[in-house]
């Protein structure tokens, strides 16, 4: 997606004036409160979020604290977990957030230790589960790359709003293992043209029923076939199996193909959130 001028001038200028300071705080290892003080700044000054607007510390979720929330028009969008600017990020961190998020059927969780900030997707099978999208470490963006920048934008309010956390998604999605399988096992046009290829290779004809059978006993391995993602991986190829490709012509009349918007892997309504 495209930064516009404005919302790259606002990364460019935070990051030069706030990751000095975040470097200082993490030699200086300061507690989990200072970095919070910190992060708010970043997610104000880099990453678009109104400071008093979209941000509420110490979000009460069942008798416990969240560090931030981000709200958007009042609804709660994003839960932000935040560790001390020296403590070096692992799962155990975000497991908190994510029942917090899970709870509250919130999507999406942020965490961060001020430098290194990653994005999750709340995975809502069960048990609740969670992927990660992108990690990105704002101490090393070099601010004249635009690559660089474009990294930052899944995170930020503008590119939250045009659903850039979802081209992550989706872009994992295109290669995940269990999208493939899914491919291979459920959609009759995959295992049709594997028939024809077949017959093309060694001259004999075998049906659909034989190849699906041979993919799910001998070719593929159990985990890509079992468990909720890939059965949310089965649902979507189901799905989307009766849709078509769209052609449409182009100013020069060249005809061109494009896709249909993906439909989401795993949502809300496709299982009842524990609590």
């Amino acid at each position: 997606m495209a930064i516009s001028a404005r919302v790259r001038d606002r990364m460019i200028a935070g990051l030069k004036r706030l990751v000095p300071i975040v470097q200082q705080l993490k030699a200086r290892d300061v507690s989990e409160a200072d970095t919070v003080t910190i992060v708010k700044d970043i997610l104000s000054e880099i990453f678009g979020y109104d400071k008093y607007a979209d941000l509420t510390g110490e979000y009460a979720i069942r008798g416990t604290f969240c560090d931030l929330a981000i709200k958007l028009d009042d609804k709660l969008t994003e839960l932000v977990e935040v560790k001390a600017a020296g403590t070096a990020l692992d799962d155990r961190h975000v497991k908190q957030a994510v029942d917090y998020a899970a709870n509250q059927g919130v999507e999406w969780v942020i965490l961060t230790n001020g430098s290194i900030w990653r994005l999750y997707q709340v995975i809502f099978a069960k048990p609740i589960d969670k992927r990660l999208l992108t990690e990105i470490d704002i101490t090393t963006i070099e601010t004249r790359k635009d690559a660089h920048l474009e990294q930052l934008y899944p995170i930020t309010k503008e590119g939250f709003l045009k659903g850039a956390q979802i081209v992550l998604r989706d872009r994992q999605d295109a290669t995940s293992r269990y999208t493939l399988a899914a491919l291979l096992l459920n959609n009759n046009n995959v295992v049709a043209c594997i028939r024809r290829e077949l017959r093309r290779i060694v001259e004999v004809l075998v049906n659909d029923d034989e190849i699906t059978a041979v993919l799910r006993n001998e070719v593929l391995k159990r985990d890509v076939m079992e468990g909720p993602e890939a059965e949310a991986a089965s649902r979507r190829v189901n799905r989307s199996e009766t849709k078509s490709l769209r052609v449409s012509k182009s100013s020069n009349d060249k005809s061109q193909t494009t896709i249909p918007a993906p439909e989401p892997l795993v949502t809300k309504s496709d299982v009842a959130t524990e609590s």
